[in-house]
């Protein structure tokens, strides 16, 4: 089975964590990862790729303040197994604040990636509340964050 399930490809202008809400289903290409998840978040991160639906796991490096600028997001930075850093910016506007959250938490995550030099950025780890983009969430201890 190939690494990529392409559901739907279009050029799209970089939408910022905080317009979750308003990016369209069309803009995003659906990605199912395996145990090479790691390899395709490298991959977009070198070319500089966004809009891109993943899924995978990592482990909580540091917890940063929330944002409370337009939508608030829980952020926090994620280890993945390719040492690969990316930012996780979780809407708590739409899904549940992560409480019990701490440092060397693993946690899984589904959501989009947008291209940034810092490593990138997960949002979208929510449901859509208007039913127009897939739906992303996080994963800690058995409890499922959406």
């Amino acid at each position: 089975m190939k690494k990529l399930l392409i559901a739907a490809v279009l050029a799209a202008a970089y939408g910022s964590v905080t317009q979750c809400g308003r990016v369209a289903p069309q803009h995003t290409v659906e990605v199912e990862l395996r145990s090479d998840s790691d390899e395709v978040l490298a991959s977009a991160l070198a070319n500089h790729k966004s809009n891109i639906q993943v899924q995978g796991n990592g482990i909580v490096t540091k917890l940063l303040a929330d944002d409370w600028d337009g939508s608030r997001h829980q952020r926090f930075i994620l280890r993945l197994g390719s040492g690969q850093m990316l930012l996780v910016a979780h809407n708590i506007d739409i899904a549940k604040r992560i409480a019990s959250l701490k440092d060397g938490d693993q946690v899984a995550f589904k959501g989009e990636y947008e291209w940034n030099p810092k490593g990138g950025v997960i949002h979208w780890t929510h449901h859509d509340p208007e039913g127009r983009h897939s739906s992303g969430w996080i994963k800690l201890n058995g409890q499922t964050y959406q």
